[in-house]
């Protein structure tokens, strides 16, 4: 069952990593991140895409709540999640390539189990993608779901930063 304004985030870890290896600079140090206490007192926006380094994701869904951390943030919002379905390493890499540092925790849920338990996840083995995450936004206080919106296949809308900003 997908998620839904009302319900409380599933226990569950994401990974994270915010430390590069200064002569090669990779990613390093994952991290554990428990959602649960990670939300808990705080208002977050968590997006989920499909996957890093993908075009829509690339070009204008992170992209979008980067530029937008200060509206975010007068706002209310002590914090911006974006999830998908790729490892601590991938994603690091991907939001040091985005300039998100400090803006937009990129977490990685690399087997799909915390999207799973979303009721998000989006089947695309036949494009060679495996399972991956439907493309979403939502609004957390301490924990419970106060607006989720998910888009429809091929769409960039409901879950752009602006559409976000628009329902704070």
């Amino acid at each position: 069952m997908t998620i839904k304004a009302g319900d409380k985030l599933p226990d569950g870890k994401l990974t994270e990593t915010t430390e590069f290896d200064t002569a090669a600079g990779c990613p390093m140090n994952p991290q554990e991140v428990d959602v649960i206490q990670a939300t808990k007192g705080k208002k977050v926006v968590i997006f989920g895409v499909p996957g890093a380094y993908t075009p829509t994701c690339s070009a204008k869904h992170v992209p979008g709540f980067v530029s937008n951390h200060d509206k975010l943030k007068a706002k209310g919002v002590d914090e911006v999640w974006c999830i998908a379905v790729n490892d601590a390493f991938v994603m690091g890499a991907w939001g040091r390539e985005q300039k998100a540092a400090g803006k937009v925790r990129m977490l990685g849920d690399g087997s799909a189990e915390y999207t799973k338990k979303l009721g998000l996840e989006l089947d695309l083995t036949a494009r060679g993608l495996g399972m991956r995450m439907q493309r979403f936004a939502m609004i957390v206080q301490d924990g419970v779901v106060k607006d989720v919106a998910v888009e429809a296949a091929g769409k960039f809308e409901v879950s752009a930063a602006e559409a976000v900003l628009g329902k704070l």
